[in-house]
């Protein structure tokens, strides 16, 4: 049963309680959902998560981090949490694992054997898998809860937008014409289900020449800017291709200059954000 008191979305969703599809968990609250996306696998989305729940938690935000990509997990391993276990408590509820920072985060991956043991599930045991990661793990107090989520535009998407209340969604994607194709389709699926699309981030848009420091184009084709204007969205920000960012999950290992460089990339983007969930 719905429960509009515990809700994000309370206020705006425009559902009917006694017809939402929508299960909170009583002691849950939480008061931003935002689903990273793609629909094109590789692109980055895990990082670009990661980096901004990093973000929102050195300003001071509680922060969580649900990986729905049930069949290729890769937050345990991005926040350096490979080797922990999830457990649970006396009323049969999952308590997330929680790092260094104080961000809380659930994966099957801690559920599991082995981080490489494969989920080999049908579609709808993975959505209720999903499901089960909202209503069954103790998040509590949560400014913001970010959802990993897998490529395509298939089960645990749809059941993500129809049974979460999801406020809005970051693209993430990269300056190639085919991948902005796939892409585009996942920003369609969002807007028929009047799913806001928060904006877009471009990941491994171009490197920085390491004597120079001139801005090297990786892609002979960059369609950006048709992108964005096809698809009416905002661009938040453009991320170069770094060892920094392939290295977060060592982000206490990293000079004080690959630090700069991240906090530099990651917080005018979170700031927008901010901005527009407020």
């Amino acid at each position: 049963m719905a429960n509009c008191s515990t809700c994000p979305s309370k206020g705006s969703c425009g559902k009917d309680e006694s017809s939402c599809g929508i299960v909170n968990n009583p002691h849950n609250h939480i008061k931003k959902v935002v689903a990273v996306m793609s629909g094109k696998g590789g692109v980055g989305k895990s990082s670009m998560t990661v980096l901004m729940a990093k973000a929102y938690a050195s300003m001071g935000f509680t922060v969580g981090i649900m990986d729905a990509d049930i069949t290729g997990p890769s937050i345990p391993r991005l926040m350096a949490l490979e080797k922990e276990k999830a457990f649970g408590n006396a009323e049969q509820e999952i308590l997330p694992v929680i790092d260094k920072d104080g961000i809380k985060t659930m994966s099957i991956n801690y559920l599991i054997d082995s981080e490489d043991t494969p989920v080999i599930w049908r579609g709808p045991i993975v959505g209720n898998a999903v499901k089960q990661f909202w209503t069954d793990v103790v998040w509590g107090e949560l400014d913001v809860l970010f959802i990993d989520m897998p490529p395509g535009t298939g089960d645990v998407a749809l059941t993500i937008m129809q049974s979460l209340p999801v406020n809005g969604v970051i693209m993430v994607s990269t300056p190639q014409p085919m991948v902005s194709m796939i892409v585009t389709k996942a920003i369609k699926m969002l807007k028929q289900m009047d799913i806001p699309v928060l904006g877009v981030i471009e990941n491994m848009a171009y490197i920085n020449c390491p004597d120079c420091g001139k801005k090297i184009n990786i892609y002979s084709e960059n369609d950006t800017e048709k992108f964005i204007a096809d698809n009416d969205i905002e661009l938040l920000g453009e991320l170069p291709m770094v060892p920094a960012i392939s290295n977060i999950r060592l982000d206490e290992e990293l000079s004080a200059d690959d630090q700069k460089l991240i906090q530099d990339l990651i917080m005018p983007i979170v700031t927008k954000l901010v901005h527009v969930l407020n």
